[in-house]
């Protein structure tokens, strides 16, 4: 038989579903279209799924296939493994495109433990054209990048089913399914687990005590086989995911936590069956269905903590409502109607009443009121709105009806991009986890070594001892707790981080921002509001309109504080400007109405204003033509609210504090003077501040940047760690670690505490993993500790270092 002909689709009866083969009833009438015949189907779910297949470009399915679904359902799970997840139009919903590369947020159902996540990244890595994937344990999501060009998302996904698990497109409902599914699954397993571990020490517990004269051998063999039957549905339901996780482990030729529990539980029965069916002393029912019972108990609270820490960074993706008020006819009419919030599209206008979240980013154009901004930027005020203001979807309305035009929907908003950021920085991981994920591959290696040499010396010295003794050194071992002490601790910080207002980009930021020696601030929109204002003008040529209407059109395009006061303090008489050329930390440059002008820093126009002219403190920026100066405009702002409060906060902390700023130096020392910050310079250009952030790092110095501008990101690549302000410039944001979501900069210094407590757990969880099995597994090789003692060992190590992380989640002021 040829290659082709062992490809062609199986044979079906007329009777038999062209797609899942099941027999087609009575009086059905489903038609599939297939190379231009009509081929049967036995009900509209498979019509509907075939045709999709086939009309997507995917009929090869039904012609290379080699076996029908076994089941109706195992025919729609034929789905996950086809092509439909390459169709641009399913792809849309969540997976972000830059050329060749694309980035999705799955969820990986079947991880059970670190080592899981250990076998997957490990697996991804491995597969031509992934070059990302991270995999966070607390939440089950995946970060996977790679190039369209070389591999596409269908084969990826058809790779992790091919090592056990299942992967689907992140969505929040999704997962918590899949959390409901795990969960009573975990629950069934308990419970078989629990009631046969009853049922074999009613059994187990009279042998033990009873005298040779008290039990006869038939009464006693009777208990030993009651016991065996109440083990087995123990060892075969409740343990199977050990023993699905081994064969796995086993068929990709690695080792992971599964394989010695896997053993120890196999062994432990097998020779209890051998013993039990011969007649043999030697039966171990009650440890195994002990050691079973405990794990399990171990896993599913240390489930159930693991799902409590993740809340925080997960209850962002619910922000958004399921169902939006549109209203299709505004302005002339006012009716609404309801629709799915994913179905809006820019240029909607939609109701969001009190006490509504808003379904998407938009603007207000009709209404007042506050809303509250708390959950997704950690503002502790309601924010005023008005018409004109932004409104950001997942926000709450407290007050008043507004009517919103849609702007940004989808994965182009604001809280899709903090969600992905946040993605990002979990997935991501520091040294620390990596290590332990380096140490923790090699340890089940070691273990087993370490299994077989105990073997071998019990059995010369006690031979009817070395087998328990064997199986409880592969039980008490736990690679899981080393593995899962970072990621669980940085999974709660930065879940509350997030709720303090204080988003991590990066994997490294928590763990770099904890050792931060020295932090440097921007002034301008940093220490201050950057809510610049025009508070005066000297005008020494021409008029003032002029000179303002001149100075808005110079600075049209641009971003920083000074040039939107600029634009805000004349809004008649507007002009062009043209061959516009800025130099970062001086001004710009251009042409209006023919003439060149200048607009900048004193030395940027070539002038000096009066030093009696303007108060102390203030801004003051230049216009200038070929012929000199036309006007001055002086600008202020005020400093920031917790300003005063962050430094000596940071002070407090013991860290050293600098002001670098391309501000004039007489303002940047005023506040200074103010704030209590020793060293301070002004009038710095952006390579300026790039040099003093050099020199401060070639003095061994750890460094934290905070700013907030374009002439910002520069430095702010620099440092070590670096926090952008969330209303500072979009090239800010993308070079930092960190993004402040709120005015309130005093969060900084909360951040600074809860990451130095994060380290210090860390280290608690990383030393509590070393020294649990450090003293566990010679106390079990020495012969000190049961299999049943074992599995609780186990269990109990993984459980604390869990729960020892969730103490960040908790902390009510970090």
């Amino acid at each position: 038989m040829t290659e082709s002909q062992s490809r062609e689709v199986p044979t079906h009866s007329s009777s038999a579903c062209f797609h899942c083969g099941e027999p087609v009833p009575a009086g059905a009438h489903y038609r599939i279209v297939f190379q231009g015949e009509s081929r049967p189907a036995c009900c509209l779910g498979c019509e509907a799924v075939a045709q999709t297949i086939i009309d997507s470009g995917n009929a090869d399915y039904y012609r290379l296939r080699t076996d029908l679904p076994k089941t109706p359902e195992a025919a729609l799970e034929e789905l996950k493994n086809l092509k439909l997840y390459d169709l641009p139009e399913v792809q849309a919903s969540f997976v972000k495109s830059e050329g060749e590369v694309r980035e999705a947020s799955l969820i990986l159902e079947g991880i059970v433990c670190a080592a899981c996540v250990w076998l997957n990244e490990r697996h991804l890595h491995q597969l031509p054209g992934v070059l990302a994937a991270d995999i966070n344990f607390s939440t089950r999501r995946a970060r996977v990048r790679w190039d369209d060009g070389r591999i596409r998302l269908s084969d990826i996904l058809k790779s992790i089913q091919d090592i056990g698990y299942h992967a689907y497109p992140f969505d929040t409902s999704r997962q918590e399914e899949l959390f409901r599914k795990e969960r009573n699954t975990a629950i069934r397993r308990l419970a078989i687990a629990g009631l046969g571990m009853m049922q074999v020490m009613m059994y187990a517990v009279p042998t033990y005590l009873a005298h040779e004269d008290t039990m006869s051998r038939d009464i006693e063999a009777l208990m030993r086989f009651a016991s065996m039957l109440l083990t087995t549905p123990v060892v075969f339901y409740s343990a199977l995911p050990f023993f699905q996780g081994a064969w796995r482990d086993l068929k990709l030729k690695r080792a992971g936590m599964d394989v010695p529990v896997a053993l120890g539980v196999g062994a432990a029965f097998a020779a209890s069956v051998y013993g039990t069916l011969v007649g043999s002393e030697e039966v171990y029912f009650d440890s195994v269905t002990m050691f079973v019972f405990f794990l399990l108990t171990g896993r599913f609270l240390e489930m159930n903590a693991r799902k409590r820490s993740a809340e925080a960074a997960e209850s962002l993706v619910k922000l958004i409502p399921a169902a939006a008020l549109l209203l299709p006819g505004y302005p002339e009419s006012r009716q609404d109607e309801t629709v799915a919030a994913v179905k809006l599209t820019p240029g909607d206008h939609v109701l969001v009443g009190p006490g509504e979240s808003f379904p998407a980013d938009g603007s207000v154009v009709e209404g007042r009121s506050s809303v509250d901004e708390s959950l997704l930027t950690g503002e502790s005020h309601p924010v005023a709105k008005h018409p004109a203001s932004l409104a950001i979807g997942g926000t709450i309305n407290l007050e008043s009806p507004l009517v919103v035009k849609v702007e940004k929907v989808g994965s182009d908003t604001v809280l899709s991009g903090i969600v992905r950021l946040l993605d990002r920085a979990l997935a991501e991981k520091p040294r620390l986890a990596q290590l332990a994920d380096r140490v923790a591959g090699w340890f089940v290696f070691a273990l087993l070594a370490v299994a077989v040499a105990v073997a071998g010396i019990w059995y010369v010295v006690d031979p009817s001892r070395a087998f328990w003794i064997t199986v409880s050194v592969l039980v008490v071992s736990c690679p899981c707790a080393l593995s899962l002490a970072t990621p669980a601790a940085l999974t709660a910080a930065l879940g509350r981080l997030t709720r303090l207002g204080l988003l991590s980009t990066r994997g490294h930021a928590l763990e770099t921002l904890a050792h931060a020696t020295d932090f440097v601030f921007d002034k301008t929109g940093t220490l201050t509001t950057g809510e610049f204002k025009l508070l005066d003008v000297e005008v020494l040529r021409g008029d003032r309109e002029g000179a303002l209407a001149i100075a808005r059109a110079l600075e049209q395009g641009a971003t920083h504080p000074v040039a939107a006061a600029l634009r805000d303090a004349e809004q008649e008489g507007a002009l062009d400007a043209e061959q516009l050329s800025y130099v970062p930390g001086r001004g710009v440059e251009g042409r209006v109405e023919g003439r060149v002008y200048r607009l900048g820093a004193p030395e940027f126009v070539n002038g000096a204003p009066d030093p009696g002219r303007f108060p102390h403190g203030v801004t003051v920026v230049g216009l200038a033509d070929a012929e000199g100066v036309l006007a001055w405009f002086a600008l202020g702002d005020a400093t920031r609210l917790q300003a005063r409060q962050l430094i000596a906060d940071l002070k407090s902390l013991g860290v050293s504090l600098h002001l670098y700023s391309g501000d004039r130096s007489e303002n940047v020392a005023a506040l200074a003077a103010e704030l209590g910050i020793a060293d301070a310079h002004g009038a710095m250009l952006p390579e300026d501040k790039l040099a003093a952030v050099r020199a401060l790092q070639r003095r061994g110095a750890i460094v934290a940047m905070t700013g907030d501008g374009v002439n910002d990101a520069p430095v702010l690549a620099q440092a070590q760690v670096s926090i952008a302000v969330d209303q500072g410039a979009e090239a800010a944001q993308a070079a930092a670690d960190m993004v402040l979501l709120s005015s309130e900069i005093g969060r900084l210094a909360d951040g600074v505490r809860l990451a130095r407590r994060a380290q210090i757990v860390i280290r608690q969880n990383l030393g509590w993993s070393a020294l649990y099995n450090a003293l566990a597994i010679p106390a079990a090789a020495m012969g000190y500790v049961t299999p049943w003692m074992a599995g609780i060992g186990m269990s109990l190590s993984s459980l604390l270092v869990v729960l020892n992380a969730m103490r960040l989640s908790r902390i009510s002021k970090a």
